[in-house]
């Protein structure tokens, strides 16, 4: 009997061990199978990252997004590489226990890696896609692939695309087979199940996390519209969503329904998207305002001037033309400008989905309520409400992590504009004394409110005193008379000598726009009669004059009126505003019995006194009668003209001759 037992226990204890080494023999070739196929994962992880995508680097294909095809792949080989040799250390030691343990270590960034190149995985499909309909892409990346990793037999990317995808969702079936070769008495059973679990877990984080990005993706591109397409937009169901939508928003604003959670994180993302955009508009007006200053080039004009601050001027401008801006603008553009337009372009998305959000909100709200009183919806209901859920989840996720980037990205930003403004001080005040200036600056030792006092003190009298420079050079500029005058013009010449006499003739040295009634507008050179020194109504700060047909009056205080050359001496007028008009020589009375002129008889003289700069120019003296030889240069300007003066020739600026009616009495002519 007992040998009858024993004969029948031994071989259930064979059966019994047997099972027991099959078992261990399975967990350990199913741990085997896991590093290896880890181990070849990580090999084609580096192939794809250090031959293929660096061998199309080298191509230098704009057409190639190699950033949109290889996504976050160098994050993925990282923490492959890492969880390899933990995979590796853990095995050799025969413990499935740390096995386990060292997948929980690694789930969360497991997860972070992978759920980016999934999300972005049917975008480089799409790339893959696009490339293969262009013959010369598709060519250069199948040379990529023959070259670098012939032996897969590789046809296009999608090939080494995929595996990432495909690792990820494999963890939890090869923890599985671990775990169902197992003992379940077994120390590390129940550690094994927590880590089928928790990369279960990942998994499903990341489908979830990929439809929540598709549903961003479908609502995060701004819509152009015209005005025809959004009437016909417009139907029974729009309107009656939108009139919800309307009423449900105005609750939301008084406070009725609120989100504190997401509420703090949309307004500190609205705070960032002001700050950006406002930023955004000061450095576009700073690049603008550094345009108009390089516009002129002071330094490329001969001033004639011996040693001084003139010409100390003469040289920083230059020096600051030729090397300093061309170089502060070109790091302005790449440090500040470039990467303050990219940062607001990358706003528009998040944008466009948190206003997307708030209308799928008074959406979502509006169903509940009905859901609650009917207890169903139907089905296109459901999936608004998902939809919503999917969006409110995704922005509160990732608005904590997007503003924290974005401000890091404006500080840096303003920190690059701040370090450029004091490259720029520090580099202009090593070349002073280079060129002769004295690099200590005479407010160095102001305290800031002080030295803010001063600036403002500065640019307003700089600014007055540019203000009366620009109304004098207007005033004392030489008048754009043009020679010879065209028959209109002498005919109402002709006409105000005949009408009023040559001693009330005077020509405008200022453009002048009439803003009253009774105003006239006048061009700078044209010739009128002054009637009298004040408007019908005594007004002397308006003079009355006829231009030729046309009375009105003028407003003195914004204008030099000069008596016309030839006709009058140095005493016609008294000088305003620190103004005096051109002397000429005086005329020789005219002979009693001649009150006019007769007609036809006109005379080029100088009307302003020019200094002859080269040898093929000629001197000229206010109201000096000149002979024009050809109105123009030899290139055909008419900028220039060739006079005889004094038997000598030579030319001059056309605007400094006019040309006047004269008189001609028996017995007196003008030198020629």
């Amino acid at each position: 009997m007992c040998h009858a037992g024993h004969w029948h226990c031994v071989p259930r204890a064979a059966s019994a061990s047997g099972r027991g080494v099959s078992s261990s023999l399975s967990q350990r070739l199913a741990v085997e199978e896991l590093i290896t196929t880890e181990a070849s994962y990580v090999h084609n992880l580096q192939l794809c990252v250090s031959d293929i995508r660096a061998h199309l680097q080298k191509k230098q294909l704009p057409e190639l997004d190699l950033e949109g095809l290889f996504s976050n792949t160098d994050d993925i080989l990282h923490m492959s590489q890492r969880f390899l040799k933990g995979l590796e250390d853990t095995a050799g030691r025969g413990q499935e226990q740390l096995l386990s343990t060292l997948f929980q270590e690694f789930k969360e960034e497991m997860e972070a890696v992978y759920k980016t190149y999934c999300a972005s995985y049917e975008h480089a499909l799409q790339l893959v896609e696009s490339y293969r309909r262009e013959p010369r892409l598709q060519e250069e990346i199948l040379d990529t692939l023959n070259v670098t990793v012939p032996h897969t037999g590789a046809s296009d990317l999608s090939f080494f695309l995929v595996m990432p995808v495909q690792r990820v969702t494999k963890y939890p079936l090869l923890l599985g087979k671990i775990l169902e070769n197992t003992p379940s008495s077994a120390s590390a059973h129940s550690a094994l199940q927590a880590a089928v679990r928790a990369m279960a877990q990942v998994n499903a984080n990341i489908n979830e996390y990929k439809r929540r990005r598709e549903v961003a993706t479908k609502y995060n591109k701004a819509e152009h519209l015209t005005l025809r397409e959004r009437l016909a937009r417009l139907n029974t169901h729009s309107i009656a969503k939108k009139t919800t939508r309307l009423s449900r928003l105005l609750m939301h604003e008084a406070g009725i329904t609120e989100d504190k959670e997401y509420d703090e994180l949309e307004e500190k993302f609205q705070c960032v998207a002001s700050s950006v955009a406002t930023l955004k508009e000061n450095v576009a007006s700073y690049m603008g305002h550094l345009e108009a200053f390089l516009l002129p080039t002071p330094h490329q004009c001969d001033l004639q001037m011996d040693e001084g601050p003139a010409q100390q001027c003469r040289r920083l401008s230059q020096h600051l033309q030729s090397a300093v801006f061309p170089e502060f603008k070109q790091r302005m553009d790449r440090l500040v400008w470039q990467p303050l337009c990219s940062l607001s372009d990358t706003l528009e998305g998040p944008q466009q989905l948190v206003k997307k959000r708030l209308d799928k909100l008074l959406d979502y709200e509006e169903i509940q309520e009905r859901k609650s009183e009917m207890g169903s919806v139907s089905y296109d209901e459901e999936a608004a409400m998902n939809t919503y859920l999917a969006i409110n989840e995704l922005l509160v996720a990732e608005l904590p992590r997007f503003n924290q980037g974005a401000l890091q990205l404006l500080g840096q930003i303003l920190r690059s504009f701040g370090a450029l403004q004091l490259d720029l001080a520090a580099q202009v005040l090593q070349a002073l004394p280079d060129l002769g200036l004295s690099p200590q600056l005479p407010h160095g030792h102001l305290a800031l409110p002080s030295f803010w006092k001063l600036m403002e003190d500065t640019l307003q009298q700089s600014g007055a005193q540019l203000r009366s420079f620009c109304q004098a050079f207007d005033t004392v500029t030489p008048s754009p008379g043009t020679q010879p005058l065209t028959p209109a013009e002498e005919r109402k010449v002709l006409s105000l000598v005949s009408k009023h006499g040559p001693d009330k003739l005077y020509q405008v040295t200022s453009n002048v726009s009439g803003t009253r009634e009774l105003d006239l507008t006048l061009l700078r050179g044209q010739i009128v009669a002054l009637l009298q020194g004040a408007d019908t109504k005594g007004n002397t700060s308006r003079w009355l004059v006829d231009a030729g047909g046309t009375v009105g009056t003028v407003p003195e205080g914004l204008f030099l009126l000069c008596p016309h050359p030839s006709i009058h001496g140095p005493a016609a007028l008294p000088s305003q505003n620190g103004l005096s008009c051109p002397s000429f020589p005086p005329q020789l009375p005219a002979p009693a019995g001649h009150s006019s002129l007769p007609p036809c008889l006109l005379q080029v003289v100088a009307g302003f006194s020019f200094a002859a700069r080269s040898p093929q120019e000629v001197t000229l003296q206010a109201g000096q009668p000149v002979l024009v030889l050809e109105p123009h240069d030899k290139k055909g300007s008419t900028e220039w003209s060739l006079v005889e003066v004094n038997g000598q020739r030579g030319y001059v600026p056309s605007s400094y001759l006019v040309t006047v009616p004269v008189q001609d009495p028996a017995g007196w002519s003008l030198p020629v």
